[in-house]
C-alpha cells in the first residue's frame, strides 16, 4: 500500500477534531477513510492468529470500530494516534476471544502467535496470545513506552520512524527499545512456556 500523504493525514486529523466534538458523520466518514488501513491492522493481528479461527479480519475491524464507539468517542489527535487506539482494541478482542477458547476447553489449545519483526533474520518461535498479552502487562509496569512500542510495532505495524512521531522520540531510540523489549518478551515467553 503506498504510503498515505500528508493531505489526508490533514484530512484525517479534522475528521478527528470534528469526532472529538461529537460529530457523529464525521466518525462514519472517518471510518471510510481510514478504512482500508484498519483492515491491514487486523489483517496483521490474524496473520499472528494461528489455527483455526474464531473471527474474519473484517469482523475483528468492525467489531473494534463498535468498542471505540462504545467508548464515548475516539481520543486520538491524529491518524497514528488513531490506529495505534484501533491496535489495542483489536488486541484486547483477540485476548477476549483467546480467554474464552481456553475457558471452554478448559485451558486447552490456546492458539499461539508470532513475535516477529520485518527485518528479523531468523523467525522467533511462537507463542500463546494469552502468554503475550499477560508479558505485555508485565513489561508495561517495568517499562511503559517499551510495552508501547512493542503495541504500536507489533500490533498496529507501524514503522520505526511512525512509532517515533507518535511517541515523540528519535527513530534510534524506538529501534534500541523495541529491540530490549523483543529480547525481554522473548525471555518473559521462555520461562513461562
Amino acid at each position: 500500500m503506498p504510503a498515505v500523504g500528508e493531505p489526508e493525514h490533514q484530512a484525517i486529523t479534522q475528521l478527528l477534531e470534528a469526532v472529538g466534538r461529537g460529530d457523529k458523520p464525521a466518525l462514519d466518514h472517518l471510518f471510510q477513510v481510514i478504512y482500508r488501513e484498519l483492515h491491514q491492522v487486523a489483517a496483521r493481528a490474524m496473520r499472528r492468529e494461528q489455527g483455526a479461527r474464531t473471527i474474519q479480519t473484517t469482523a475483528l475491524v468492525h467489531e473494534a470500530y463498535v468498542r471505540l464507539l462504545g467508548g464515548g468517542g475516539v481520543p486520538a489527535r491524529n491518524r497514528a494516534q488513531f490506529l495505534g487506539i484501533a491496535a489495542r482494541s483489536m488486541r484486547e478482542i483477540l485476548v477476549d476471544r483467546a480467554r474464552a477458547r481456553v475457558a471452554a476447553k478448559r485451558g486447552e489449545g490456546a492458539r499461539p502467535v508470532t513475535l516477529d519483526d520485518r527485518h528479523a533474520v531468523v523467525e522467533p518461535a511462537s507463542v500463546d496470545v494469552l502468554a503475550l498479552h499477560d508479558a505485555l502487562d508485565r513489561l508495561a509496569v517495568l517499562d511503559e513506552r517499551q510495552a508501547r512500542i512493542v503495541e504500536l510495532r507489533y500490533f498496529a505495524g507501524m514503522t520505526v520512524d511512525e512509532t517515533a512521531a507518535l511517541l515523540d522520540v528519535a527513530p534510534v531510540t524506538v529501534k534500541r527499545e523495541w529491540s530490549v523489549a523483543r529480547a525481554w518478551l522473548y525471555r518473559e515467553l521462555a520461562e513461562r512456556s
